[in-house]
């Protein structure tokens, strides 16, 4: 009953879609309207306003990371091992990628798992991210960048702890990540996925009182 509890918890953590809160707060389009639909900071960016996509990127890192931190910290008081974190890890990333909250219609889970990675070990999450950055500097595709930090976690995690229920987590979220780029990775092979910062049709990058004036 306790692990279903913590299960329920994360789910319900991850469940909250700050692109679409974050958005409606600031007065701009609903980020599912425009680019490619998808709720996440790299498409809120797409409306022109960094400061919304910097508050949702970091409010997907931040629950991602709340609910593997709680997990951990509560974890010896209820007497919960390393399978009720692994599957804590995968139920806050599920609230996110399907969120109760929003529909179902959710993002696809590149901040929410750098947070889950950062409350698993810092360093396996710091060599994450290092790996994304790289990889968006050097060719300016976030997709891109996701995709092949997704297929480095596994390596980073196993490298330092070996096989056990939190690789295997990170190895789920790495591949339901793959799985919701789907449509990117046939953009990229295309040419036609979008580069970082570009502007999408129907973004209001600016309040919609602004707009009115």
């Amino acid at each position: 009953m306790t692990t279903l509890i913590f299960v329920i918890a994360a789910y319900l953590i991850g469940s909250i879609s700050f692109a679409v809160v974050v958005s409606k707060v600031m007065g701009l389009s609903d980020p599912r309207t425009y680019g490619s639909g998808n709720p996440g900071a790299t498409n809120v960016l797409r409306s022109g306003n960094k400061k919304a996509a910097i508050a949702t990127l970091i409010g997907d890192a931040l629950k991602g990371w709340v609910a593997v931190f709680l997990a951990n910290y509560f974890a010896e008081q209820y007497g919960v091992g390393d399978g009720t974190i692994a599957l804590v890890c995968v139920a806050v990333f599920l609230g996110h990628l399907y969120p109760v909250f929003f529909k179902f219609q959710g993002g696809k889970g590149v901040a929410t798992a750098a947070g889950i990675l950062l409350a698993l070990n810092v360093w396996v999450g710091l060599a994450t991210l290092v790996t994304w950055l790289v990889v968006a500097y050097a060719f300016r595709y976030s997709s891109l960048a996701a995709l092949i930090a997704s297929i480095f976690a596994p390596f980073y995690y196993g490298l330092l702890f070996g096989s056990d229920e939190k690789l295997f987590a990170v190895i789920v979220m790495s591949a339901l990540l793959l799985f919701r780029h789907a449509k990117n990775i046939s953009n990229l092979l295309a040419g036609k996925e979008s580069r970082i910062g570009s502007k999408a049709k129907g973004a209001a990058g600016a309040p919609k009182a602004a707009r009115k004036k």
